[in-house]
Formats: C-alpha cells, structure tokens, sequence
C-alpha cells in the first residue's frame, strides 16, 4: 500500500509549463514611432535595437508579435500599454493569441 502512495505523490509532483500566448502589436497611422519604441523599452523590457526593429516591422507589416509571454503576464502588459496610449490619445492596438 505504501508504494501506490509514493508513487501517486510523484505523479502529482509535475510541474507543467504554461500556455504561452503572443502579445501582437498592430500598425495605426497616427500613432508615433517614438510612442511605439517607448513602449517596448517600458513595458516590454526590449533594448534600444530590439525596440525599434520591432516598431519598424510593425509600420511595414502592419503587425507584429513583440513577445510570448504566459496569459496574465500578456494580459497586464497588454492592458499597461494601451492604458498609456489612451492618456496620450493614441488609437493604439495590441492584441493577445494563444502562441
């Protein structure tokens, strides 16, 4: 009887990694480039470099995804950023996917 324990206890000791979701940025036409690369330096944690080519692929291609993150951490940083865009009068646009 012990050895089922102890062999249900490891089973339960798995630890899953969680779903990862894209974090999406869409392109707008009045939204500046400098609003766009603050925010990835901000709230994104991107490096100068990183940061503007990701705001550049963003303008040419119309989207881009700037990261993958587990839900909640997309969701506040998502929410984080378009807080910022709306108290600067953006029409900024992010989205979240499941990656």
């Amino acid at each position: 009887m012990s050895t089922q324990s102890s062999v249900k206890d490891r089973a339960d000791d798995r630890i899953e990694e969680p779903k990862q979701y894209n974090v999406i940025m869409l392109n707008d036409d009045f939204t500046t480039m400098e609003f766009v690369v603050g925010v990835l330096k901000d709230i994104f944690h991107k490096d100068s470099a990183t940061a503007e080519k990701l705001m550049l692929q963003v303008h040419n291609s119309g989207r881009a995804v700037i990261g993958k993150y587990p839900y909640d951490i997309a969701v506040t940083r998502v929410k984080k950023a378009l807080a910022r865009a709306s108290e600067q009068g953006f029409p900024f646009r992010m989205t979240v996917e499941e990656a």
